[in-house]
């Protein structure tokens, strides 16, 4: 039973930082490329960042370019976020979620989502 569960959210002040990690289970994590997805009250589900199974292929949204880093430790099964010079446009629920293959920015192709954490970026 693949399990995916996100931890690192909370309330952060405009300009701060934060680090979301995605532990993974029953799965081979290294064959899954992850992403991560966001969704703020009222509007779409949206694409932040995605890693290839190696990590060496990553790929962001461009409002995220340059504030968010996407990363994974396939030793530990896990991914992470890191979230840098925060903005009220990032507040939101972040999911992760996994694939077999190839890394993609469209949700709807992502077999395995986690249950979300909430992140909260105060003015």
């Amino acid at each position: 039973q693949v399990q995916l569960v996100e931890s690192g959210g909370g309330l952060v002040q405009a300009g701060g930082s934060l680090r979301l990690s995605c532990a993974a289970s029953g799965l081979t994590f290294s064959r899954y490329a992850m992403g991560w997805f966001r969704q703020a009250p009222g509007k779409e589900r949206e694409f932040v960042a995605a890693i290839s199974g190696s990590g060496v292929s990553t790929s962001y949204i461009g409002s995220v370019k340059g504030r968010f880093t996407i990363s994974r430790d396939n030793a530990k099964n896990t991914m992470y976020l890191q979230m840098r010079r925060g903005g009220g446009q990032d507040t939101a629920v972040y999911s992760c979620a996994a694939r077999e293959g190839r890394l993609k920015n469209d949700y709807l192709i992502y077999d395995y989502w986690g249950q979300g954490t909430q992140v909260t970026v105060s003015s």
